[in-house]
């Protein structure tokens, strides 16, 4: 069976004309067209930063006076952020809180697990690690704040957007059009943190 991942698409294409190191930039950047949650002179948190193609957008949507900070446990090769180079379960609230220099207006998160091709044991590693994205939010975000996070379908998902959506007033479930047409990935847009 053929990768479907080996091929460029248009969106892989793209991103390599403008510079970006990887094609899910258009995810995010369907969510901000659609959502406007990106501001200048904001406090934005990437978990799952790298490679980097997301942090780099939130830079240029923040501006200079904004202030990204990415958690990975591999570092992008990117100026304009800090980068906190461990695993987002070691990584604390506090920690974030002090790089940020106060409170996150917004939380993404595009975090997934090296998948093994068994769906459901995919699907329960990457719902870990949303929960984890979902502590370190409810634990960041100043009140009115936004969280974005990508979800992979499954038995769990329905419980797990319920769990986001008990700490904010609207989540909606959205599909950009750059996930690939095999990717069970979906991404829960939750806006008006209740704090």
């Amino acid at each position: 069976m053929s990768n479907p991942y080996k091929r460029p698409d248009r969106f892989t294409k793209k991103a390599k004309a403008e510079g970006y190191a990887a094609r899910s930039v258009y995810k995010l950047d369907e969510v901000q067209r659609r959502f406007r949650l990106f501001r200048p002179g904001q406090r934005v948190v990437d978990l799952g930063c790298f490679p980097g193609s997301w942090s780099r957008y939130l830079i240029q949507q923040v501006g200079k006076n904004g202030t990204v900070v990415g958690v990975d446990i591999e570092e992008p090769d990117l100026d304009g952020g800090t980068w906190i180079h461990r695993s987002v379960y070691e990584v604390t609230s506090e920690e974030l809180r002090t790089a940020l220099g106060g409170s996150a207006d917004v939380v993404v998160s595009d975090m997934a697990p090296r998948t093994t091709g068994n769906r459901l044991f995919d699907h329960v590693q990457q719902i870990e690690l949303a929960d984890r994205a979902l502590l370190l939010a409810t634990e960041l975000l100043e009140p009115g704040g936004s969280f974005v996070v990508k979800v992979f379908e499954g038995e769990d998902a329905k419980d797990y957007t319920d769990r986001v959506k008990a700490h904010f007033d609207k989540l909606k479930r959205v599909r950009p059009e750059a996930v690939r047409k095999n990717s069970r990935e979906f991404f829960a847009v939750a806006t008006g943190f209740r704090g």
